[in-house]
C-alpha cells in the first residue's frame, strides 16, 4: 500500500464514521465531515496532510501525491 492510497483510505473512513455518528448520535459530529473535506481541497493545492506525515512515520512507502 502507498501513501496515497492509505491517505485516502483514512480521509475515507473519517468520513463515513462522522457521518454514521452524525445520523444516530449528534449533528455535531457532521463538522468532522467538513474538517475532513476542507483538509482533502487544501491538500490538494498544497500536498501538506497531516496524515500523510503520520502514515510516512510509521514506514508506509511513498506514493505520487504526498512526499
Amino acid at each position: 500500500m502507498t501513501l496515497d492510497r492509505a491517505v485516502l483510505m483514512f480521509a475515507g473512513f473519517v468520513v463515513l464514521i462522522s457521518v454514521s455518528l452524525g445520523y444516530f448520535v449528534s449533528p455535531y459530529w457532521f463538522l468532522l465531515t467538513a474538517f475532513a473535506g476542507f483538509n482533502m481541497v487544501q491538500s490538494s493545492f498544497t500536498g501538506f496532510c497531516p496524515a500523510a506525515i503520520v502514515f510516512k512515520l510509521l514506514g508506509i512507502k511513498e506514493g505520487c501525491a504526498f512526499r
